[in-house]
């Protein structure tokens, strides 16, 4: 085994190996990085156009990836072992936290506060967040839009117990707010811009002026401490495709939507609201964020206080190239 080894990194040239010396030491210890990613976003991108399996291919580490429907069950599956990397909204993390899971912030992309909201039928009465009173909200439990309804539902002088929650996945939400057995939705992009176009479902309020709605990117503590230049080849291939997309946004539409199942026109509406520029946390995102812990604990949806500034990653100084 060792002889084999040897022959492989004999292979590696050079100065690529003095370059990548973290991965030289360690790839034999991890030689799959497992990364989750959602229906929409630079990480579906950066999975179809192959350049990380490319970046790290010499060094023996395959990449795989897995779908998931939403932030919650993503930050499960890296709690348990089973998933090294993945991107979600603002609140998950935070539940995930609380419960004790071995996560680190990584990145976060720009704020994109449009890009989530709470739509009603193109016919529905109301007109205004104070008048979801007594109604029936879909939303994703713990997801980034389970804070945007928090704060609209402040701004209107409402609390989360003067309406009826629905907790509900993208897709059974979707079904439910069709059929009338809902009087509202909150939800992100790209299923919001789906159900703009394909529904003319209306928007009650967006997160314009309430929220951030930061895209973060996570990854299990053992991981990144294990591959730290890894996680940081992940980060600046992920920059490499915002730049891509930031300027292009009508290619990110053409890219992307045979991959989610929409057309063009409306995976565009998505594209243009998505906000592009990933970096590593700044003290500013992370008092965001510590923000909205606060919050959950105050009304109770999360256990106990938690510390944002404990589980921030240090990225490690850049290899020479």
């Amino acid at each position: 085994m060792l002889l084999n080894l040897f022959r492989r990194w004999r292979r590696v040239p050079l100065f690529a190996a003095l370059a990548f010396g973290v991965f030289a030491s360690t790839a034999a210890q991890a030689e799959t990085v497992r990364i989750g990613y959602q229906k929409y976003g630079t990480l579906v991108i950066l999975k179809a156009r192959g350049a990380l399996e490319q970046r790290l291919a010499p060094f023996g580490i395959e990449v795989r990836w897995t779908e998931f429907a939403a932030g919650p069950q993503m930050l499960e599956a890296l709690n348990v072992g089973s998933l090294d990397f993945g991107t979600v909204g603002e609140a998950p993390p935070v539940f995930a936290q609380a419960a004790g899971a071995d996560l680190l912030y990584v990145a976060h992309e720009p704020p994109a506060p449009a890009s989530e909201a709470i739509l009603v039928a193109k016919d529905s009465p109301l007109h205004s967040v104070k008048e979801l009173r007594g109604k029936r909200v879909a939303l994703n439990k713990g997801s980034n839009v389970h804070y945007l309804l928090l704060r609209a539902l402040e701004e209107a002088g409402l609390t989360l117990r003067d309406i009826e929650p629905v907790y509900l996945p993208p897709a059974d939400a979707r079904a439910a707010f069709e059929r009338g057995a809902v009087d509202a939705w909150v939800i992100w992009d790209p299923f919001f811009a789906a159900a703009q176009g394909q529904i003319q479902a209306r928007v009650l309020r967006d997160g314009q002026g309430l929220v951030s709605n930061h895209q973060f990117y996570l990854a299990a503590r053992p991981y990144a401490e294990r591959q730290p230049q890894v996680v940081r080849a992940i980060v600046e291939e992920l920059a490499k495709i915002d730049a891509w997309g930031a300027a292009n946004p009508h290619a990110v539409a053409a890219f992307l939507a045979p991959a989610i199942g929409l057309d063009v026109a409306t995976t565009e509406i998505a594209a243009r609201r998505y906000s592009y520029g990933v970096d590593y946390l700044t003290p500013a995102v992370a008092a965001e964020q510590q923000k909205i812990a606060d919050a959950f604990v105050a009304l109770k949806l999360i256990p106990k206080p938690i510390r944002i500034a404990d589980v921030l990653w240090q990225a490690p100084a850049a290899a020479a190239r």
